[in-house]
């Protein structure tokens, strides 16, 4: 039998070993974080093994991307006239077939459930859409995007509303609309969150056509304590 010195040390020792992946986990998607720049919107240049963008919009600096992930055909995420400024001549756009049509270069298109490799990238197309109003509806067939870049599951929602799919999606970090009007709510997302379970959740599409940072601090206030919110700042 132990003695009683030796049973507070080996709780501590096993709790340790169990807890350990978890917060490996955590750091290395703090570290991450350094890489995603929140450029407004739903747009993010993500910097890794590859240059990612997301849905780019209302862009001020010319760029050179590996792969530009469109989610969806409305004009403040497939803009034709931005893309072209962070499109390079090896640059990869993987869009929904409405997108291709009105874009040019080297265009994938991609389904939800669909899974492709692009110049190393792992990408999950994943569903995206509206539950209880008309703006993105299911029959669409729009996205979000799970991709892993330096080893992290990234998950960028697009225009969707709480969905039943996201109980079953896998990321390390979850970017997430939550302006409500066009896509979910702020409390809405919180939900979002709690069944994704990410490391770290990211705040997004506000303080352009809809929403306020209000929206981004009360989906943090509802994740205290449960999930580690990361409000980005908007570079340009």
């Amino acid at each position: 039998m132990l003695n009683k010195t030796a049973q507070p040390l080996l709780f501590i020792f096993f709790s340790t070993i169990l807890l350990f992946p978890a917060y490996a986990g955590e750091r290395e998607a703090l570290k991450m974080i350094d890489n995603i720049h929140w450029l407004g919107h739903d747009t993010f240049k993500i910097d890794g093994d590859k240059i990612i963008y997301t849905d780019p919009f209302k862009i001020n600096k010319q760029d050179s991307a590996d792969i530009i992930l469109i989610t969806h055909e409305h004009y403040d995420h497939c803009s034709p006239e931005d893309i072209k400024k962070v499109q390079g001549p090896d640059t990869v756009i993987v869009c929904t077939p409405d997108c291709a049509g009105k874009l040019s270069g080297k265009v994938k298109t991609i389904q939800p459930g669909d899974r492709i490799t692009v110049a190393g990238i792992e990408i999950e197309a994943v569903p995206a859409y509206n539950t209880n109003k008309q703006f993105h509806t299911k029959d669409r067939n729009w996205l979000g995007y799970i991709f892993t870049v330096n080893s992290r599951r990234i998950y960028i929602a697009g225009d969707t509303d709480y969905i039943p799919e996201m109980k079953n999606m896998k990321a390390d970090i979850a970017l997430l609309p939550v302006s409500g009007t066009y896509v979910m709510t702020a409390d809405e997302a919180v939900q979002a969150a709690l069944d994704i379970r990410p490391e770290i959740a990211i705040p997004m599409h506000y303080d352009s056509i809809v929403g306020t940072e209000k929206d981004a601090q009360k989906f943090a206030e509802g994740l205290k304590g449960k999930i580690k919110v990361k409000i980005l700042n908007e570079e340009e």
